[in-house]
């Protein structure tokens, strides 16, 4: 499922971003490479190319950079979640975690720099209203009304169902979600098209946490590349502590099942493998 050509271009594309960027500071910029090269499916940002791949005939170099600013803004929230005051874990994608190499300080900064980066992206895109939309959608995504809403969601107590369904939505969902509806606009597709794909990316965001959330406790460490119980460890609200192992995984089926009768009404086989592939995902 994932295209490996992709993965290739998306890391080349982003370390001549940073290696280009005049006055940085050697040591963020070894930081912020340390963490985009760190390993990773590059699942967002191959979600946009492939949309755009579905609904246009031009060519993925044309929103590349699009997908960039997706992955840099991926990277510099697990920077942030690894910290000693989120999640304080020490390892990430087998590798020990950024604060662990660079200290708690230049991590911070390292992942504040990978979210303006991704800024200075997205404003430098801007030429038409479709670059403009895609450009608003992806901002927005990981801003307060989006992602990082979602990680306070996680630091501070969870009161009951929906307050859980939010987190999952905004923590997880959002940059998912954004992907597919940036690559979407910027093929210019139908306004039919983006709809279906809004109610698979509410869907398929909220599947990929309760993935996560299972995985946390039953995944195997050395295919993950980080350790599991972390949540049980931070005492988390989750899936598996609201409604038991067994219940969350068929809450997971009946997302994943909803999902796929979207992308079969899409017809993007990708958008199908996508949906499979949380289910059985192992890392």
């Amino acid at each position: 499922m994932i295209n490996k050509e992709s993965i290739i271009r998306i890391d080349n594309k982003i370390n001549n971003i940073i290696d280009n960027k005049k006055n940085i500071h050697e040591i963020l910029k070894q930081s912020m490479k340390y963490s985009i090269n760190a390993g990773g499916k590059r699942l967002r940002p191959i979600i946009l190319l492939e949309v755009f791949k579905a609904l246009s005939d031009k060519s993925i170099d044309s929103v590349l950079n699009y997908a960039c600013a997706i992955e840099m803004i991926h990277t510099y929230s697990l920077i942030h979640d690894d910290l000693p005051a989120m999640d304080n874990d020490e390892l990430r994608r087998n590798k020990p975690t950024n604060h662990i190499v660079y200290g708690e300080d230049i991590a911070i900064l390292a992942g504040d720099g990978l979210l303006n980066c991704a800024m200075e992206i997205l404003i430098d895109e801007i030429i038409d209203e479709k670059t403009k939309k895609a450009s608003q959608i992806i901002s927005k995504a990981c801003g307060v009304s989006g992602m990082i809403s979602g990680q306070v969601y996680d630091v501070v107590s969870i009161k009951d169902e929906k307050e859980l369904d939010l987190l999952h939505q905004l923590k997880t969902g959002e940059l998912i979600k954004c992907a597919l509806l940036s690559g979407a606009y910027l093929a210019g597709a139908t306004k039919e098209k983006i709809d279906l794909l809004y109610e698979y990316g509410n869907r398929i965001g909220i599947a990929f946490q309760i993935s996560d959330d299972i995985l946390d406790v039953e995944g195997n460490e050395g295919k993950l590349g980080k350790h599991i119980h972390s949540d049980e460890k931070n005492d988390r609200i989750t899936y598996i502590s609201f409604y038991g192992l067994k219940k969350s995984k068929d809450i997971l089926k009946d997302i994943i099942g909803k999902a796929i009768i979207i992308a079969k009404k899409l017809n993007i086989r990708f958008l199908e493998q996508l949906a499979l592939y949380i289910l059985e995902r192992k890392s």
